[in-house]
């Protein structure tokens, strides 16, 4: 709700997606696809599939894409796809959405609800929705497609898009770059994405310039003790005390030794230790989420936890051969950078063709987003963008602002967006941008 509260205490309120906007000939003509892009989306909705398992997703978005003129290539980094369009000379301009659902059962009540079932990783079966609004990605990007093939006599250069998977597992986009997506295809001069947002007004757009979403890593902690009876806690080394101390210390990585203008996150998420009242363990397991954004920072925090692990344990007494492990799990989801000045210029087109009041600079989050991968394999040659568009229902976001409703986040099994505002803003500002990075020489 902190981000929902910045946004009206900005003035950013339904009302201001009333005003008028820039007629437009993108506009007009996603209205008449509309109809065929909402009978998509509701089929995506319906049909999802968990990260790396998006065959039938993939199959039928490669197949348009085909349909409309573009080179598809299946199966990029597992089961991605990639579909390029060369049309004359010029820059490569990257779109990208990710496919993947997430292990959970629906409860939205719509009539095209989710009634899948899968397997994750974990080997228990799941009912699978699409609660993070990929399948409103995947229907801006057919819509942006669409839009683009049409109108190839305004545009010359390459247009490369692509469908990720397994972005919630945050390894799809490496999955991709280690596949050859930047040696097999032309590599890009410009890469756009965007996300659906939970807290938002749908239609609005909302952007944050340099550092927009978190390095996150998990760390695992494994706290060696010396197990015995409860009644003689001399005679062991309780891990679950030693455990303890190491979390109350961790809060001092972020509250003593990173700087206050540089945000950081260390949580400990879980807590295992022990089976009876009566017994001391003779271990305690911790699992972290460790969020930053600069990559100094991220490693002031991980060297932190180590640190601390081990001088909590020799505080305690413990031998050197009985010492904590801390495993920090690769591969992690890197902070996802937006180069501020293509930033800035492809918002100020935005507010021209949207309006003043549907696009709006808003805080970065802790939240992560593999997007960041595209930029970071060629820091150097590559200006990247993801931006948000919001997706809550104007009554929904009413009734939040009066205090009468909580909003679903995503990841909600009660999420579902105003999916035509979403699609139908994001695909025109999509196919805005490469009409605009595009523009043939002297036009």
């Amino acid at each position: 709700m902190g981000m929902l509260r910045t946004i009206l205490a900005a003035g950013c309120a339904v009302a201001a997606l009333a005003t008028p906007v820039q007629a437009n000939e993108l506009r007009d003509a996603l209205a008449e696809d509309m109809p065929g892009l909402m009978e998509l989306y509701r089929d995506l909705h319906a049909n999802p599939e968990l990260s790396f398992q998006e065959v039938e997703t993939a199959a039928k978005l490669a197949e348009r894409a085909r349909a409309l003129g573009f080179e598809v290539t299946e199966k990029v980094g597992k089961t991605g796809v990639v579909a390029v369009m060369r049309n004359g000379a010029g820059p490569t301009v990257m779109l990208r959405a990710d496919m993947d659902g997430l292990p959970l059962e629906e409860k939205t009540g719509l009539p095209y609800a989710s009634k899948r079932t899968a397997v994750p990783a974990s080997g228990v079966e799941t009912g699978v929705m699409h609660a993070c609004g990929h399948d409103t990605h995947m229907a801006a990007w057919v819509g942006a497609a669409q839009l683009l093939s049409e109108r190839k006599q305004e545009w010359s250069g390459t247009l490369v898009m692509i469908l990720q998977p397994a972005e919630e597992l945050g390894e799809g986009a490496l999955a991709m770059l280690e596949d050859g997506l930047y040696t097999r295809f032309p590599k890009p001069d410009y890469v756009l994405g965007f996300h659906d947002a939970a807290q938002f007004p749908a239609g609005m757009i909302g952007y944050s310039p340099g550092y927009a979403l978190a390095n996150v890593d998990s760390v695992d902690i494994t706290v060696p003790g010396v197990g015995g009876h409860g009644a003689y806690p001399h005679t062991t080394k309780d891990p679950v005390v030693l455990a303890s101390a190491i979390v109350m210390k961790l809060q001092t990585l972020v509250s003593r030794e990173s700087s206050p203008l540089d945000p950081a996150v260390v949580t400990v998420g879980s807590f295992h230790a022990g089976h009876k009242h009566n017994i001391i363990s003779d271990e305690a397991r911790l699992q972290l989420t460790v969020r930053s954004y600069s990559d100094e920072s991220r490693a002031l925090l991980l060297d932190g936890i180590a640190r601390v692990a081990k001088g909590e344990a020799i505080a305690a007494g413990m031998p050197e051969d009985r010492m904590p492990t801390v495993t920090v799990q690769d591969p992690y989801t890197p902070s996802t950078f937006n180069t501020p000045e293509f930033t800035e210029t492809v918002m100020a087109g935005y507010r021209s063709r949207f309006g003043e009041g549907r696009v709006m600079q808003v805080p970065s989050v802790m939240g992560g987003e593999d997007f960041g991968q595209f930029l970071r394999a060629s820091p150097d040659d590559i200006q990247s963008l993801i931006f948000w568009v919001g997706g809550v229902p104007a009554d929904e976001f009413a009734k939040a602002q009066a205090g009468e409703a909580d909003l679903p986040s995503l990841h909600s099994p009660y999420w579902a967006p105003d999916a035509e505002k979403v699609i139908g803003t994001a695909a025109e500002a999509m196919s805005s941008t490469v009409l605009d990075l595009l523009k043939p020489a002297g036009s």
